[in-house]
């Protein structure tokens, strides 16, 4: 599910040359914050990948939502709470 957001987030990503050490510049338009750079397009991508991917962790870790891109959504995993209330437990109860 994640590696399908990421390729249609990299799908959906717009790229131009800027005046850097790294001229390929790229963003995704809905993902606040999501960009990166390169010294080819390639590599300008693979970092855009890259970043899309620790965004997604950092959403996730968070709470926040995850925009959908196209009918590709991604969901905090029922588990995820499930631990954190059995994590909350064990720390009432040590305390």
């Amino acid at each position: 599910m994640i590696i399908e957001y990421i390729n249609a987030a990299l799908e959906k990503a717009k790229y131009e040359i800027i005046s850097d050490e790294e001229p390929f510049y790229g963003e995704v338009p809905g993902l606040k914050g999501v960009w990166a750079s390169g010294k080819t397009l390639e590599e300008c991508r693979r970092n855009l990948g890259e970043t899309i991917e620790g965004w997604i962790v950092l959403r996730l870790r968070k709470g926040l939502k995850i925009p959908p891109i196209g009918n590709i959504r991604i969901e905090e995993p029922k588990v995820m709470e499930t631990i954190d209330k059995i994590n909350a437990s064990v720390m009432e109860t040590a305390c």
